[in-house]
């Protein structure tokens, strides 16, 4: 192939972004063919401003029996991603999901399984990967420059949301149509860039609390405690309540301290490791000498369309995907043990109880003010429906 011909389903805010996108040219060897919604009206657009050359369909069964595509773009509901995403797989379809990777983690288990085995391209848009300060962060742990880590702090609440954000649409904040509030909502990207800098946590303990600040059903306010393998600890606090709020990601290790906020990435460097220092020093008081480091963050976040460049690359070049699909699920994990956690008032370790959790979600789902079961054995149609 000398270019990707693909498709999206769903153009609400996001798809659309990336149509329009696509028809710029703005991701090299990719041509956008077409677009599927069930909505009348986002087709109109299509039309108006996609030109005449991108087909339309309008449901998901036409799409995959018709479209003329490579590849495919998922914009839809939380709940559709993995049962459109495996529909893909099973038509010869590489594949980008919009984050989050799912609702529960046993339908995305399933996802990265048929993922595996058809041999296809499967990412995911986690566009925040491409941030240069978090590219230099990981880097940071990875190669041992901070040393092992002793503690991680992220205190997330810059997603302040008025209630009218929440009346826009009956499917909000309901289990039923999102299946979760913040965590689901607007941290997956936090949720994912702390568990790639960081790795998985070994258990968590979590405090969500619904409708703190909103008329809603899901949590608006949550804040969580981890212990990692190494006997690490970690502390994820966020909420959709907080004005004004803040952004900031501090990771200690026993090498210094690094702390992201503002898009800086500042390095507190010990010149003696804390535990060497505190097994050699004897005048009683006293700390390592440590330096303040300004860290160079290079170059400028390629975003959405730098997902979506590294995708095409990996299908026509086999370039290493810096968002695999199939990572999706770790920061999905943690969510679904924020809430499991607080549901049932218990530490969660991981691997999750996932047919526990999926119970769970279904108590609330069955209460839920937007009536859409979800169980195993069945799949979301795009338009909301169940198969």
């Amino acid at each position: 192939m000398k270019e990707v011909r693909i498709g999206i389903i769903g153009i609400g805010g996001m798809g659309a972004n990336h149509a329009g996108n696509l028809a710029a040219g703005n991701v090299p060897r990719a041509r956008l063919a077409a677009v599927c919604d069930v909505r009348p009206e986002r087709l109109a657009w299509a039309s108006e401003h996609l030109g005449s050359d991108v087909a339309r369909f309008a449901d998901a069964d036409s799409f995959f029996a018709d479209a003329e595509v490579d590849g495919v773009v998922i914009a839809t509901p939380h709940y559709d991603h993995p049962s459109l995403a495996i529909r893909g797989f099973d038509v010869g379809m590489h594949v980008m999901t919009e984050k989050p990777a799912g609702v529960y983690t046993k339908q995305v288990r399933e996802m990265n399984e048929r993922a595996a085995s058809s041999g296809k391209v499967f990412g995911i848009m986690y566009n925040q990967r491409t941030a240069p300060v978090y590219g230099k962060l990981r880097d940071l742990i990875v190669s041992g420059e901070i040393g092992e880590l002793k503690r991680t702090n992220w205190i997330i609440t810059s997603w302040y949301r008025s209630q009218s954000y929440y009346d826009s649409g009956g499917w909000r904040a309901t289990w039923s149509g999102e299946g979760g509030g913040v965590l689901l909502n607007q941290d997956p990207h936090q949720l994912d860039l702390w568990q790639w800098c960081c790795g998985m946590p070994s258990r968590l303990r979590a405090f969500c609390y619904f409708g703190k600040y909103h008329d809603i059903e899901v949590e608006d306010d949550v804040t969580a405690f981890v212990e990692y393998p190494n006997g690490a600890t970690g502390v994820f606090v966020t909420s959709t309540g907080d004005a004004p709020g803040t952004n900031r990601l501090e990771i200690s290790g026993e090498r210094g301290k690094v702390v992201v906020e503002d898009g800086r990435l500042t390095f507190w460097r010990l010149r003696t490791p804390e535990r060497q220092f505190n097994r050699e020093y004897t005048g009683g008081f006293g700390q390592p000498e440590c330096w303040k480091c300004d860290v160079p963050v290079d170059g400028e976040a390629g975003d959405h369309v730098g997902i979506l460049t590294n995708w095409v690359n990996a299908i026509l070049d086999g370039e290493p995907l810096l968002a695999p699909g199939e990572e999706g699920i770790k920061g999905l994990s943690i969510s679904n043990a924020m809430h499991l956690s607080t549901w049932t008032d218990e530490w969660v370790r991981f691997p999750i109880d996932e047919d526990r959790y999926l119970e769970e979600l279904n108590k609330r789902i069955a209460k839920s003010t937007s009536k859409k079961e979800v169980d195993s054995t069945r799949t979301m149609n795009v338009d909301g429906t169940f198969a």
